[in-house]
């Protein structure tokens, strides 16, 4: 798994929070799809599957200093997240 950039992070919560915050105060479902669609490219963008789980992780990802982006596998994918909202910090590159 590759850890998202911090502005591609930045912009997803971004246009999250707008979401919510218009959709608070009108359930058009069209405000509702869209943010659907943004919670989803979240998850995904942090390999979460939950946007609660996401919001976690963007957080962790947006306070981790630059040049922190690992490459996993699949395999390894789940450990990542896990190590990212434990330890309060992106996963350390893992030796290849």
């Amino acid at each position: 798994m590759l850890i998202p950039r911090p502005e591609t992070v930045r912009s997803l919560l971004a246009r999250y929070n707008e979401l919510q915050l218009e959709h608070s105060q009108d359930s058009a479902a069209a405000l509702r799809r869209s943010l659907q669609d943004v919670s989803y490219t979240l998850c995904v963008t942090t390999g979460t599957r939950t946007i609660q789980d996401a919001l976690l992780v963007a957080e962790r990802i947006l306070r981790t200093p630059q040049g922190h982006a690992v490459v996993v596998d699949a395999h390894e994918q789940r450990q990542v997240v896990e190590q990212v909202v434990t330890s309060g910090g992106a996963p350390q590159p893992s030796a290849m």
